[in-house]
């Protein structure tokens, strides 16, 4: 029999009939969340004769009392129960057998997996098509724009270079400086036990020259720019700014990406400098006060590393620019028409840039290793 603490809201009759009672409303949640039925099998039929009151959480507490499907099976038959009622019945039942069908569904299978990363694959394919697309057409409207000074935007050149550049002199150099310590302490670590702690300054020259300097200013731009390019363009996409570009036949690419993608080529190699001259003085702080090393000698030592690897590490930066600034446009073009868009294509963007970086830099490193460079 089903219990109650206040009264019988559920009474099952000798002839296997449920009869309802009272209120299942929302006012008596507390209470009717206390009723149990022992053997909902045993219900043959309902009697609402007596229900007073039924709302959405009554019916939903009938759904968890009887089940989705013994409830609709008996809803139709069931005797003093209005059609308003009844109708609700039967949707809180469907509804709530749809949403313990969709968790069953969503448990992890093997064929969902397969698919899941299929449908990775192809988003991937696709992203790297819209790229090459993008870089094609950006390629174009620039070389065609080069012969037409007239047409350069010499200020909104100044003004990103200003903004992703100058501005970004402080963050770079200050975490340059501070990696440049912590290769230093590391290396000086390592080569004490061989007597070798002098090579500590050749480890810092090498590492940041060749690799560390132009790696970490790509990677803090990536961060700091592409997420910065693709909100202003997400932004003005949201707005419908780009739309009245286009209606007044002005291009796009002309005024957003050019402008962008010269300001990263011109400035990132200038970062790039200056991310070595502040790893190296961050490796020479520790030679100093650490291994006893000079700063003369330090110098000295510095001045015997070839200038090769100095160039080779200068050549990635237009490269990582060029990169970064047409994933971080690319993806602002993409935005649709929500602040929630913005977001998703902001952080895209930025994960991107950074995996391409790296990338780039795993395959510069071989080539060069391969040329004996």
């Amino acid at each position: 029999m089903p219990t109650s603490t206040h009264q019988q809201d559920l009474v099952l009759q000798p002839d296997s009939s449920l009869q309802l009672q009272g209120d299942w409303t929302l006012q008596r949640y507390p209470q009717l969340s206390r009723v149990h039925l022992r053997d909902a099998e045993a219900v043959q039929s309902l009697d609402a004769s007596r229900l007073t009151g039924l709302d959405t959480a009554g019916a939903a507490l009938l759904v968890k009392l009887l089940g989705a499907d013994r409830l609709r099976s008996l809803t139709p038959a069931a005797s003093g129960l209005s059609e308003e009622r009844r109708a609700l019945l039967l949707a809180v039942a469907s509804a709530m057998e749809e949403r313990d069908g969709d968790i069953k569904i969503n448990r992890w299978r093997l064929g969902d997996g397969l698919a899941n990363f299929g449908a990775m694959v192809i988003s991937g394919w696709r992203n790297l098509l819209a790229f090459l697309g993008f870089l094609g057409l950006t390629l174009l409207t620039l070389a065609t724009l080069l012969p037409k000074p007239w047409r350069w935007r010499f200020t909104a050149l100044i003004a990103q270079m200003q903004q992703a550049g100058l501005n970004a002199v402080p963050i770079v150099a200050l975490l340059n400086f501070l990696v440049g310590a912590v290769v230093a302490f590391l290396g000086a670590t390592v080569l004490a036990e061989f007597g070798a702690t002098i090579y500590t300054v050749d480890l810092v020259g090498y590492a940041f020259m060749r690799e560390m300097g132009v790696l970490l200013a790509a990677i803090m731009l990536a961060g700091r720019t592409a997420s910065a390019y693709t909100a202003q363009i997400g932004s003005m996409k949201v707005n419908e700014e780009i739309d009245a570009l286009q209606v007044q036949g002005l291009s796009p690419i002309e005024l957003l990406v050019i402008p962008r993608l010269l300001a990263l080529l011109i400035m990132l190699p200038i970062l790039t400098f200056v991310a070595i001259l502040a790893g190296m003085l961050g490796g020479a702080m520790v030679a100093v006060l650490s291994l006893d090393i000079s700063p003369a000698r330090f110098l000295g030592i510095v001045q015997e590393i070839p200038l090769k690897h100095l160039y080779l590490g200068l050549s990635k930066a237009p490269v990582f620019a060029l990169m970064i600034a047409l994933i971080g446009c690319l993806e602002g073009f993409k935005v649709k028409g929500s602040a929630q868009s913005v977001g998703e294509h902001t952080t895209s963007a930025v994960v991107q840039s950074i995996f391409v970086v790296i990338l780039l830099d795993a395959v510069a490193a071989m080539f060069f290793m391969q040329m004996d460079w």
